[in-house]
């Protein structure tokens, strides 16, 4: 198989996160994808380096006060008196009020959620570098590769199309998605990682074009807390088009992949001209960041359940912080996945 892969995700590396008024060592490091890249390497999938992108792409999918935002941050920052090496933000805008003003302190709690989006000095180039790894493996199933996988870091699918949070700051998944819906026809989204992918829903909540299904944990008690919910169904265009399937706290295996076979009846009903998976191997038991309880094994029935759809498959990276085992649950979960794959 082959996969993308960009090593400018080792410009993002803030060494710390606010978690609950503290802080604490960020779980979201550079040694995760490095990780990933040693087992893909060690099996022997095939890396491509991702093309000069043209920006439209990923204009086509945020805002464009956002991405002015994210180019210039740092050094607009570093300007302040006393500014710390990390961007973070100290007030936000409520809801029923949100204009952006024009000060730098300002525009952080504007566009930046919570304590765990810090941004450093590489952060929006490693950014682009992990949406540029997602649109080259969009690019490699639309030109006949039946299945390509992108190890974006950082993850992307708590980016709103305004709004960055949850390590996360342009939304790799729904930038791809959004790709090979103007190529091919309409896509699907499975999002399996153990929080709900609250921006790429939002993204496409009033579109027909993309279904999006989201297995994760229980959003009353685990990140994001103000989405996921099953009643969340979709708007306008996209009623219908949008299906979250919570998880109590501590599901094990037969919980969870009994509901990611509900999302796959669901993805093939609509019949979509290609899927793209959210690849989140922090449902797995002792994740630092999850209250689900997936074993390796687990992630290997995901695999042959995914991989059981006919069509073109585009695998992207999102979260997975226990790094002493995200390259046994990658193998297991592509092992699933190519043996279903092959069996096709």
């Amino acid at each position: 198989m082959k996969f993308t892969f960009s090593p400018l995700h080792r410009q993002h590396a803030p060494a710390q996160i606010v978690v609950r008024g503290t802080m604490v060592a960020n779980l979201e490091s550079p040694e995760r994808a490095d990780a990933l890249l040693k087992q893909l390497l060690d099996q022997g999938h095939e890396q491509v380096s991702p093309q000069g992108w043209d920006q439209k792409w990923i204009a086509a999918v945020h805002d464009a006060g956002y991405l002015e935002f994210l180019s210039t941050a740092y050094p607009r920052w570093r300007e302040l008196p006393n500014a710390t090496p990390l961007i973070h933000p100290h007030a936000f805008a409520h809801y029923s009020s949100r204009r952006c003003p024009s000060s730098i302190q300002g525009q952080v709690g504007f566009y930046l959620a919570g304590g765990s989006s810090p941004m450093a000095e590489g952060t929006w180039d490693a950014a682009v570098g992990s949406a540029h790894v997602a649109l080259e493996a969009a690019k490699l199933v639309q030109e006949g590769e039946r299945e390509a996988y992108a190890l974006c870091r950082p993850p992307g699918h708590h980016a709103y199309a305004d709004f960055g949070g949850g390590f996360c700051y342009l939304n790799n998944v729904a930038i791809a998605a959004n790709y090979l819906a103007s190529q091919l026809g309409r896509v699907a989204i499975l999002d399996i990682d153990t929080h709900h992918g609250n921006g790429t829903q939002s993204i496409f909540y009033k579109r027909s074009d993309v279904h999006f299904v989201s297995v994760h944990g229980d959003p009353n008690v685990l990140f994001p807390f103000y989405a996921g919910y099953a009643d969340e169904r979709g708007e306008g265009e996209g009623e219908g088009h949008n299906l979250n399937l919570p998880l109590p706290l501590k599901s094990e295996d037969p919980v969870w992949l009994g509901a990611i076979d509900q999302g796959m009846e669901s993805i093939q009903s609509y019949a979509p001209k290609a899927l793209l998976i959210s690849l989140g191997f922090d449902p797995f038991k002792g994740d630092p960041s999850s209250d689900l309880a997936v074993s390796t094994e687990g992630f290997r029935g995901a695999g042959e359940r995914i991989g059981a759809y006919r069509g073109p498959v585009v695998l992207i990276q999102e979260g997975g912080y226990l790094v002493e085992k995200l390259g046994e649950n990658l193998a297991a979960f592509l092992e699933g996945f190519m043996r279903a794959r092959s069996a096709g």
